[in-house]
């Protein structure tokens, strides 16, 4: 009895590798229209003109393109993307921090800590609401305004808090929350498995988010 045996392993393994990309890059897809979706929806709620909405929605996806930037994958890499908090933070606040007169108002304070790409992608939402709200209405309305980021982790949580100095006086709305501010808190519970904490001082608002560490990693 005569034969050919064909050795197909090499075939049969980059056949797999194909399948497991393509898994990976449809998994990946729906995950951005699914934030895509969402973040319509809410920016379409909270804005009253057309060029409102856009300039909203394009902001928002902006943040998440340059957080998506630092834990994108290197080719060959096998570990889980991740970023540095620091970094992380220092790139979704540089526009708010080159904008003129707000160069070097803005001041990040944390230590060497790693964030999972799916705590990134929360964190940009919410670092993006907190950074425009401050624009608006907080300290980098002003040209005196500061703004601090600073950082301390524990075995229970990661707590990060956000301080406001130097702008106008602010007081605590008595109006029902916004749906920037719901979807940070709904950000911050659901994703993070934290809390988010708002204190009207004031001399300046300060935020405190409390996060739990294993999800911060994810």
């Amino acid at each position: 009895m005569f034969g050919i045996f064909l050795d197909v392993t090499g075939r049969k393994q980059a056949e797999e590798g194909r399948e497991l990309l393509a898994g990976e890059m449809s998994h990946r897809v729906k995950n951005l229209l699914a934030i895509a979706t969402g973040l319509t929806a809410i920016t379409s709620r909270s804005t009253s003109t057309v060029n409102d909405m856009a300039r909203e929605l394009t902001q928002r996806l902006t943040a998440l393109g340059r957080a998506h930037d630092l834990v994108r994958p290197l080719p060959g890499q096998t570990t889980v993307a991740a970023a540095l908090l620091g970094d992380l933070l220092s790139v979704l606040l540089a526009p708010y921090d080159d904008l003129g007169a707000f160069s070097g108002r803005i001041r990040v304070s944390v230590p060497r800590m790693v964030v999972g790409e799916m705590a990134t992608t929360t964190l940009a939402l919410i670092v993006h609401e907190l950074a425009t709200n401050s624009l608006k209405y907080g300290a980098l309305s002003l040209p005196t305004g500061l703004v601090d980021v600073s950082c301390s982790a524990g075995d229970d949580a990661v707590t990060v808090v956000w301080t406001e100095r130097g702008g106008p006086p602010v007081m605590q709305s008595t109006a029902p929350a916004g749906y920037g501010t719901r979807l940070v808190e709904r950000s911050i519970t659901s994703a993070l498995r934290g809390s988010i904490q708002y204190d009207w001082a004031e001399d300046g608002l300060v935020v405190t988010l409390k996060i739990d560490p294993e999800r911060l990693a994810v």
